[in-house]
């Protein structure tokens, strides 16, 4: 997920191709500060990286944008446009990925249509809004138990707890500031990628 205020004086699509390179098969567009203008033209940008690395945009909270640029998907949170609409709007092909905290609300999201769930906010974090206490582990656990939609984990995710929320029902991580802030962001997303494989093979699930 990027984040214009960690990069460091770098451009988002700089941190992004370095990411790209070292094997990230999804970007999430996220600029909470953007107008939809802004947005569509830096998801034109990243877009082009996306299609060169043969990876997946996920634009974040813009349904709009997402069909205006033809992005692979859009993640939601509970306060934006419904998945169910969501559906309708963009169709069958693309990815939809709703930010989740209780158990019936992964159901909800499960009942209409998306593809994927967040468990939102497992650990605390700068990057976003703290709705109410942290989900820890233990909210993961209820989510993977509420839905079999894959499950992604954000909020303050990074090198050294990502095995343990895959280990605890995750099957990936999202993260912000492990790559962003990162000095190298190369080798930031390929420590991570030990991590969840590590999480991984303590579930005895398939790694990537």
């Amino acid at each position: 997920m990027t984040d214009r205020h960690l990069a460091g004086g770098r451009s988002i699509a700089d941190v992004c191709r370095a990411a790209l390179e070292a094997g990230v098969k999804t970007i999430q567009l996220r600029d909470k500060e953007a107008t939809p203008g802004e947005l569509e033209k830096s998801a034109r940008e990243i877009l082009a990286l996306t299609r060169a690395y043969g990876a997946r945009l996920i634009i974040n909270d813009f349904p709009l944008v997402c069909a205006e640029v033809q992005a692979d998907g859009v993640h939601l949170g509970q306060e934006d446009m419904p998945a169910g609409v969501a559906r309708r709007l963009l169709g069958p092909g693309c990815l939809i990925g709703v930010s989740v905290r209780e158990p019936w609300e992964a159901r909800s999201a499960e009942e209409e249509g998306a593809d994927y769930l967040a468990a939102n906010l497992v650990f605390t974090t700068q990057t976003k809004k703290l709705p109410s206490r942290p989900l820890g582990l233990e909210g993961i656990e209820l989510l993977r138990e509420a839905s079999g939609l894959p499950l992604m984990a954000i909020g303050g995710i990074n090198v050294s707890n990502a095995a343990e929320v895959i280990r605890a029902g995750a099957d990936g991580v999202a993260v912000v500031s492990a790559v962003m802030a990162a000095e190298d962001p190369g080798a930031a997303c390929r420590s991570l990628f030990v991590a969840v494989r590590e999480g991984l093979k303590a579930r005895r699930l398939p790694t990537p």
